[in-house]
């Protein structure tokens, strides 16, 4: 005589709410990210290969004893403190609002130099260019 077992049945799992619960988290970063702004500074380098400037630019030239020099256009560069920058800056966007600043900084001074004055143009602004040289 064979006795007939009842067989339990495995409790079934709805992936739909799971999924519900990803694609709202996927939405909420998704919202979330387009709020934070990213604390880098935007810069464009130019290519090494091909020099050229459709706009006027400032020149803004560090050297290796952390002297400051400005320059627009075709003008001569002329010795400024740091404090000064700035002042020469608005100056320049006055007469060209789409003006480009072109930093040449020597290659032995402190990288903390160049993000100094990275970030003073970037709070002006201003667009910036890292001159490099050809090989």
């Amino acid at each position: 005589m064979a006795i007939k077992r009842k067989h339990k049945l495995a409790p079934e799992f709805s992936m739909a709410s799971m999924t519900d619960i990803i694609f709202l988290l996927l939405i909420f970063f998704m919202i979330s990210s387009t709020l934070v702004t990213p604390n880098a500074v935007k810069v464009s380098l130019p290519q090494s290969s091909q020099q050229s400037a459709e706009k006027p630019m400032a020149r803004l030239t560090i050297d290796k004893q952390l002297q400051y020099y400005v320059a627009y256009g075709s003008q001569k560069e002329r010795s400024v403190a740091f404090d000064e920058i700035v002042p020469f800056l608005q100056t320049v966007r006055a007469q060209d609002g789409d003006m480009v600043v072109a930093l040449y900084a020597d290659e032995t001074i402190p990288y903390a130099e160049v993000i100094r004055v990275m970030d003073l143009v970037n709070r002006n602004e201003l667009k910036m260019i890292l001159v490099t040289r050809t090989k």
